[in-house]
């Protein structure tokens, strides 16, 4: 009873943040992407193209991002994991294993960002980001929401729209 209880918390955190915040300076919305700008424009459509972003800002879109498709495949992979467990233990193991390549790549583009970041704090902070997200994993007991939530305030302070 108390994993499916500590999933449903996470998965309602997670969910909550999504609903409270704006796509581009919360990682954690989770099924409100948009799509990413375009450097020209659509055939058809007058009006001038929107660029997309350089440097530290385009460090701080492309952290943001991956952190919202990898918190979304997250979030429906463990609740995935927890639903069909008893039940289908290979379904089970599979969306665990989905789930944890889901944040293994958000590490990873956290990592490719704190490489390209200039800020010396935005570099140092995706790399704080990126150990935290490598030590998630799916017991969802052990996940320090705590420490997650003052380093997502820390982004949004070096991030903003």
């Amino acid at each position: 009873m108390r994993r499916p209880l500590a999933a449903t918390m996470v998965t309602a955190v997670l969910l909550t943040g999504a609903a409270c915040a704006d796509n581009d300076s919360n990682p954690f919305s989770v099924g409100f992407a948009s799509p990413a700008p375009s450097a020209t424009a659509a055939p058809g459509v007058s009006g001038t193209p929107t660029p997309t972003p350089t440097g530290d800002a385009g460090v701080c879109l492309a952290a943001k991002r991956a952190g919202s498709t990898a918190v979304q495949t997250y979030v429906q992979k463990l609740a995935e994991m927890l639903t069909v467990g008893r039940t289908d233990r290979a379904a089970a193991d599979a969306a665990r294993r989905d789930a944890e390549a889901a944040l293994a790549g958000w590490r990873d583009a956290l990592r490719q960002q704190s490489g390209r970041a200039t800020d010396p704090q935005l570099k140092t902070l995706l790399a704080d980001l990126a150990t935290e997200v490598g030590s998630l994993g799916t017991d969802v007991e052990k996940i320090d929401e705590a420490e997650f939530d003052r380093l997502q305030q820390r982004l949004d302070e070096l991030c903003p729209r």
